[in-house]
């Protein structure tokens, strides 16, 4: 079976439950997402652990289209994953996300 058909939509938060421009931390299955609000009320989800240590981007920082690491202030690209900024060089998995009844759901495979 492949991935596509094994993906799922997960209800992860409230919608607002984030402040605009702003990351919550959540947990599912094991794996730990940050999920990130946008200054133009979008979300998005990305893995919340840092591809160069072991810190959590929920921890972080949120401008101008980044999520930065706060344990040494790499910078994520939060809608493409895209390692922006040393001593980030590996991109940050992202995940698809949608509004559904009053909820942000994860697309989780």
């Amino acid at each position: 079976m492949s991935t596509e058909e094994t993906a799922r939509w997960v209800a992860a938060i409230n919608l607002g439950s984030i402040d605009l421009e702003d990351v919550q931390k959540w947990e599912f299955e094991g794996r730990i997402y940050a999920i990130i609000r946008s200054p133009e009320d979008e979300y998005y989800a990305t893995d919340d652990i840092c591809t160069h240590e072991h810190a959590h981007l929920s921890e972080g920082y949120v401008e101008d289209g980044c999520i930065e690491c706060p344990r040494h202030a790499g910078r994520f690209d939060y809608k493409t994953g895209e390692a922006l900024a040393a001593p980030v060089y590996k991109d940050l998995k992202t995940f698809p996300t949608r509004i559904k009844d009053g909820k942000v759901e994860i697309k989780i495979s």
